[in-house]
């Protein structure tokens, strides 16, 4: 297995960022097949440090006052579901089954949560009915020529005689 070396430092994820030099590469610790993925782990785990940090960077209180009911339930989703991914991570990492552990029952619990707010988004999204224009589209597609009356003067309607 590899043997990654530790750069020392605070961050939000803990007290050292592991990175990944080209010194590392040319040892033949760890197969080469797998290069290419933990590289892209390693800038998946940067990116989370990232935005972890433009996040608590912000009080939570603050955050929420700027925005809407519904925007501070998805932020609060988001945020439930991205711990407890961290978490079956953590689980595997661990060399237990996250699929066993209640972390499973909590994902799709918010997940579902999740599918709600999306159908309310959805809702406020969809076109409103016009109910006069509604009608008016109604009245003129199926409109049928009603019989002439008596009482209406009749357009002289000429015949050709042969």
């Amino acid at each position: 297995m590899c043997q990654l070396p530790i750069e020392k430092g605070e961050t939000s994820l803990g007290p050292a960022v592991i990175r990944m030099t080209e010194d590392d590469i040319t040892g033949e610790e760890y197969p080469m097949e797998i290069h290419d993925y933990l590289l892209a782990f390693e800038n998946s785990l940067a990116s989370v440090d990232e935005i972890l940090t433009t996040m608590m960077s912000v009080s939570r209180s603050e955050l929420l006052q700027k925005l809407d009911p519904l925007e501070q339930a998805k932020l609060d989703l988001v945020s439930a579901y991205t711990l407890n991914s961290l978490f079956w991570v953590y689980l595997a990492t661990q060399g237990m089954n996250p699929k066993e552990h209640p972390v499973k029952q909590e994902l799709e619990r918010v997940r579902t949560y999740m599918n709600r707010v999306k159908e309310i988004t959805d809702k406020k999204k969809a076109a409103k009915l016009d109910k006069g224009a509604a009608s008016r589209f109604l009245r003129n597609a199926l409109w049928e020529p009603k019989p002439e009356d008596d009482s209406r003067p009749r357009k002289k309607q000429r015949k050709k005689e042969k």
